[in-house]
């Protein structure tokens, strides 16, 4: 009797909790160092739902294991709704499983997925001094290559990116690893690889207008706000592809829906406003608002098809 009276009296305080929420201060957990581009992104996500809440949110920094030990921190948090992590949720949660042997943590049992916030497209990109003008051109001057020539990039989304274009294409271009976005272009002007296959926040301001790099195509599903004009491969005939890292929110598994449904609704607002889009177009992304269930869905389905991704990249899990 006395489970049951507790029962129900928690039942009976989750719109009194919701309704409530937040009454202190919001801890905001940071996969990445201060003064990255994500701890730009997370804190300005952080200010703007700060005012919107009219309470502190407070960034906390915790790098490290390619932002493993800040997702562990908050799938261990108390689920009370004051800790959150804005995250690029498609590689510190979808990928996650594939490149690492253990995880301390369940990407789908540990978390509460809030929404979405926005996306990044990846581009394949030539040096603009060469006279590869499309898609086709570079496909061309590779199979007249030996071995099909070279290409670098600096990431696991990068490479899975390449290696799915090489894939589609019959190419067998060697991949070369670069720690340092400045050593790819260096490589590319020299002449010692290609192409690049980069997120279009860098390659974007190598393109236009230091004219530095030629971007023939985006990875991504739609056409990038920010590069318009560019075509993606769906367009150029490789028909499905897509590969389209995406941001989102989560809060630790039990965090009561009524709290959740409040933070939804809130980053959604912070995503469809004016300013927030102007902020991200300048980092090449796109807003990317969304629910919930349409998080979790894109997180389950990401983990499916990343785990094919990185078989094909053969890419070791660490």
């Amino acid at each position: 009797m006395k489970t049951l009276i507790l029962f129900v009296a928690g039942l009976l305080a989750l719109p009194v909790l919701a309704q409530d929420y937040p009454a202190r201060e919001i801890r905001s957990i940071c996969n990445f160092a201060p003064g990255s581009g994500a701890d730009i992104i997370v804190r300005y996500y952080s200010d703007r739902l700060a005012k919107l809440v009219g309470k502190p949110v407070v960034v906390d920094n915790k790098p490290g294991a390619q932002g493993m030990l800040a997702t562990d921190f908050l799938a261990k948090s108390k689920p009370d709704g004051y800790t959150l992590m804005i995250t690029p949720a498609s590689s510190t949660l979808a990928t996650a499983p594939h490149l690492f042997k253990q995880l301390p943590f369940d990407p789908l049992r540990d978390f509460a997925p809030v929404t979405t916030i926005n996306t990044l497209a990846f581009v394949i990109a030539v040096d603009a001094s060469k006279p590869i003008k499309s898609v086709e051109d570079l496909i061309s001057s590779l199979k007249n290559k030996t071995g099909h020539g070279l290409y670098g990039t600096g990431s696991n989304t990068g490479q899975v990116a390449a290696e799915l274009f090489k894939t589609r294409t019959g190419l067998s271009t060697t991949y070369i690893p670069y720690k340092a976005s400045t050593q790819a272009l260096t490589s590319l002007l020299q002449g010692d690889v290609d192409f690049l296959s980069y997120d279009a926040t860098w390659a974007s301001t190598q393109a236009e207008p230091k004219g530095r790099l030629r971007i023939l195509a985006v990875t991504s599903a739609k056409r990038s706000g920010t590069l318009p004009e560019v075509p993606t491969l769906a367009e150029l005939g490789f028909k499905d592809f897509d590969i389209t890292p995406w941001w989102g929110v989560v809060v630790p598994a039990g965090t009561p829906r009524p709290v959740i449904d409040k933070l939804a609704g809130w980053f959604n607002e912070i995503t469809r406003s004016e300013e927030t889009k102007t902020f991200l177009a300048r980092a090449a992304l796109d807003a990317f608002p969304g629910t919930p269930e349409s998080m979790a869905a894109l997180l389950k389905s990401d983990m499916e098809r990343w785990g094919g991704y990185v078989k094909l990249a053969k890419i070791e899990p660490q």
